[in-house]
């Protein structure tokens, strides 16, 4: 396997162009595509993707170690099959519709400003996660750990506090209905 190191890639179409599996690190990928690639056992650490089009990638056994990804659009990934040993990421104003984080541990991972239609967090560990600003609507939390979790500005969630464990999280007023929605309560 490859190894590659502090090197910056920039509007490259990955599939067009081969993207070799390897490892990466301190790389930057900027205004790449990657739509619909298997990247499998490829190995990122403390790299950043900037405006990258990752929709429909397929991560098994892909290890994301301190990886940033700003404005990107990354629609269906499926990131409950990477490499979960170290597991850490952030999103900022990130597109992640349909998503799937299902049994993941990520603490303290950060979502903020990002889309997140439909996305999948059942039995994650989201312990301290931030969720602010970004758009929850049709997000799956069953059986999720969201200790000390922020959601404070984020929008069109629904939490079954019954369901999920959310002990000191932290919401804001407007969160209530998403709160309390199953009890036909009205808010005003």
């Amino acid at each position: 396997m490859s190894y590659f190191s502090k090197l910056s890639f920039k509007d490259i179409d990955f599939t067009k162009n081969l993207f070799e599996t390897s490892e990466y690190e301190h790389c930057n990928f900027e205004q790449c595509k990657f739509s619909s690639l298997t990247i499998r056992s490829t190995s990122f650490e403390n790299c950043s993707f900037k405006n990258c089009d990752l929709s429909n990638l397929k991560v098994p056994d892909v290890s994301f170690r301190q990886v940033t990804f700003d404005s990107c659009k990354m629609l269906g990934i499926h990131f409950h099959a990477a490499n979960p040993f170290l597991l850490e990421f952030s999103f900022n104003s990130c597109h992640m519709d349909y998503c799937s984080f299902y049994r993941l541990k990520i603490k303290k991972t950060k979502f903020i400003a990002c889309k997140m239609t439909e996305v999948d967090f059942t039995q994650a560990d989201l312990s301290g996660a931030e969720f602010q600003n970004s758009a929850l609507s049709g997000a799956t939390f069953d059986r999720t750990e969201l200790l000390s979790a922020d959601f404070r500005n984020a929008s069109h969630y629904t939490i079954d506090p019954e369901l999920n464990r959310i002990k000191a999280a932290k919401f804001d007023l407007d969160g209530l209905p998403g709160l309390l929605g199953k009890y036909k309560i009205k808010i005003s």
